[in-house]
């Protein structure tokens, strides 16, 4: 590899693909080898932001071991990603014929990332795609275990479909355009991987978590290395959700409810997983799973990580009517991704009057 990256294998029985993750690879001819042997053109899909930043680097990158180059650009935000857009990529492929030999590049944040891997999904009956997260969120979460979705107005990520990319490349020099609020929003999901899997990892945060806001490469390098890893091997356990893959929702069945309620892009995506896991963290406590102590403990760090940790009043009925629409909902009864003290998470299901008393307790 031209460039010095980390990596993270994920092995999913005869398949298997690789994160890179390290500095200057959107620029490493090697970071993109072997993804052409059969192709007949890359398709960049991104938005105008991220575009005009890295949409030129990434091209050229491209035009090394592709015979052409399409860029597809999308609006940018949680709110477009919805039917409209998949169309927008749908209708660019057709008009330039796309055969089946192509190959998309999600070239941004969450958004794209989920939603080109549903294109890739759909395009044919299904294209291979390469993940290129440029959010700290997606780099550690979103681009890392084929979860590709678009949001319906009746719930996040409802129309979707498990699709794994070829390859996940994360380029950490990107994170330095981010700005202040996005690292926030992508430490939450770094934060989560700690009380779910690895209290070790749980105290290294609270160690780092001023390195890590101030961008710090080693920090960075080593909270996307773990986090990928973890995840990595959750997703080898259970790919399709079915079982323990579930516990990486921690914080999700609450903040989900908070950007459905708020409506799409009001929140981002992980301000409302940092807000959620504050919740979920009182519910594990409600529930007799862990002490008072360790929901002070982690409330206390997602807020030194700029997140909020008090959540919008929608009402008690609101919130369980959205999140009867959760994944995790079996006939409209509502399972939580709780945590324990021995730092292991399950998926339950709560009485709504305990559920009722931690809204109570943390909505205002």
């Amino acid at each position: 590899m031209g460039t010095t990256a980390a990596r993270v294998a994920i092995s999913l029985g005869d398949r298997q693909y690789d994160i890179l993750i390290g500095s200057g690879l959107l620029s490493d001819r090697a970071s993109f080898s072997a993804l052409s042997a059969r192709a007949t053109r890359a398709v960049i899909v991104t938005n105008p932001l991220v575009g005009a930043l890295y949409e030129p680097g990434l091209r050229s990158t491209l035009a090394m071991h592709f015979p052409g180059v399409l860029t597809i650009e999308l609006p940018d935000g949680e709110s477009h990603k919805s039917w409209s857009s998949l169309n927008t990529v749908f209708d660019a492929m057709l008009r330039e014929a796309c055969d089946r030999q192509t190959v998309l590049f999600a070239l941004g944040g969450g958004v794209i990332g989920d939603l080109t891997g549903f294109a890739a999904a759909c395009y044919m009956r299904g294209v291979p795609f390469v993940q290129v997260p440029t959010t700290l969120l997606a780099q550690v979460d979103s681009s890392v275990g084929g979860k590709t979705a678009i949001n319906h107005p009746l719930g996040k990520n409802m129309i979707g479909a498990f699709y794994q990319p070829q390859r996940v490349i994360a380029d950490l020099d990107v994170l330095d355009s981010l700005p202040p609020r996005e690292i926030s929003a992508g430490l939450a999901e770094v934060i989560k991987y700690g009380p779910i899997a690895d209290l070790a990892f749980l105290d290294w945060i609270e160690t780092h978590i001023d390195a890590l806001r101030s961008l710090d490469k080693p920090a960075l390098a080593h909270a996307v290395k773990r986090s990928c890893e973890i995840k990595a091997w959750v997703v080898e356990q259970d790919e399709r959700e079915s079982d323990v893959r579930a516990i990486l929702n921690f914080g999700h069945t609450f903040g989900h409810a908070i950007e459905a309620g708020l409506g799409y892009g009001e929140w981002l995506h992980g301000e409302a997983v940092g807000c959620g896991m504050v919740m979920a963290a009182d519910l594990s406590q409600r529930l007799g799973l862990i002490d008072a102590a360790y929901v002070s403990r982690l409330r206390d760090l997602i807020a030194r990580a700029g997140l909020p940790v008090v959540a919008p009043a929608l009402g008690a009925d609101r919130y369980l009517e959205l999140m009867r629409i959760d994944k995790k909902a079996e006939q409209g009864e509502v399972r939580f991704v709780v945590v324990g003290r021995d730092g292991r998470a399950l998926v339950r299901p709560a009485p709504d009057e305990l559920v009722r008393a931690v809204l109570q307790a943390n909505c205002r």
